[in-house]
This record gives C-alpha cells, structure tokens and sequence, in this order.
C-alpha cells in the first residue's frame, strides 16, 4: 500500500504541476498582449509631427492678437474709471 500512496501523491503532484504550468502559460500570454498594447499606445504618443511653419506662424499671429485684445481690454478698464473729461485718449478717438 505504501507504493500505491507514493504513486497516488506523484500522480497528483504532477497534475498539480500541470494546472500551475497551464495558468501561468495563460497569464503570460495576457501579459504579452497587454505589453504590445502598451507598445503600440507608447508608439503613437511618441510619434511628433514636425509643426508646419504657416501653422506656427498663424499662431504667432493668434497670440499676438489676444495680447492686444487683453491691452484693449484692461484700457476699457481703466478708461472706467478715470473720468471722461481727464481721458487721455479722447482725442484720438474723435480724430479717427
């Protein structure tokens, strides 16, 4: 009976070994699939296009309009609050 029980614990060892082998053969290739999605997600972030130089200069021209839209802006501000008769630019607004 000793062999039979010897034999009964390779047998199930062995089977045991079987099922980790089988789970860990599934985890690895969920691992590799995921490690080339991760590649590939990797790849297009990286990629950088070289910016078209008409681009880049119509937004130099953005920019340089909000910044005057935003002088503009805080002119009308403090134009608020001086009083009509000190305004400084008065005079260029009724010549224009």
């Amino acid at each position: 009976m000793a062999g039979e029980s010897v034999s009964f614990r390779i047998t199930r060892t062995t089977e045991d070994l079987a099922q980790t082998v089988a789970a860990l053969s599934q985890r690895l290739v969920k691992l590799e699939q995921r490690l080339n999605a991760m590649e590939l997600q990797l790849d297009q972030v990286s990629f950088v296009e070289t910016p078209d130089p008409e681009e880049l200069s119509r937004l130099d021209h953005v920019e340089t309009l909000l910044a005057d839209c935003r002088s503009l802006l805080q002119d009308g501000v403090s134009e608020e609050e001086v009083p009509a008769s000190v305004n400084p630019h008065e005079d260029e607004f009724m010549a224009a």
